[in-house]
């Protein structure tokens, strides 16, 4: 079942932060350090019941959350130089390691570009991180394209 986040799937929130972030730590360790989490409870709890940056989860019947999705609205209908145009940026989606394989994460990602139509969102946006090939594979298999290119020089 996929729903909006509520409160108390703060904890299982929490452990599938700590995974997605370790899988950025062990890819980049110079910009991630393993062990911690994105967001504190507090802001958790802040940003669950906030209209424009849902969080979606997919639980399991006994009410596990199995994998969820960060999302920010991000308004450009006023903005002075860009098309006027609302989009969906997913910030995160994470499957639990345990549930890989299950199709979690195409019902989550299905589930929001859906919902990002029905509010009358042009499109749905994300970044991937190269250190993760396995999820860029993922959402080119979601059909989603490159649409800017993120580039550094480490000094």
């Amino acid at each position: 079942m996929i729903r909006r986040a509520i409160v108390t799937d703060i904890p299982d929130i929490n452990r599938l932060l700590y995974q997605v972030n370790q899988v950025h730590a062990d890819g980049r360790p110079d910009l991630f350090v393993g062990g911690l989490k994105k967001y504190t409870d507090k802001e958790l709890a802040g940003i669950i019941p906030d209209d424009s940056r849902p969080v979606f989860v997919n639980t399991d019947s006994a009410g596990h959350v199995l994998g969820y999705a960060f999302c920010v609205l991000q308004d450009h209908r006023q903005d002075s130089f860009m098309a006027p145009v609302l989009t969906l940026y997913i910030d995160d989606i994470c499957v639990d390691a345990s549930a890989r394989g299950q199709h979690v994460g195409k019902a989550l990602y299905d589930y929001v570009t859906a919902y990002a139509r029905e509010i009358g969102c042009y499109n749905v946006t994300l970044n991937v991180w190269e250190c993760n090939p396995g999820a860029r594979k993922f959402y080119e298999a979601m059909g989603m394209v490159p649409q800017k290119t993120g580039m550094e020089k480490i000094l």
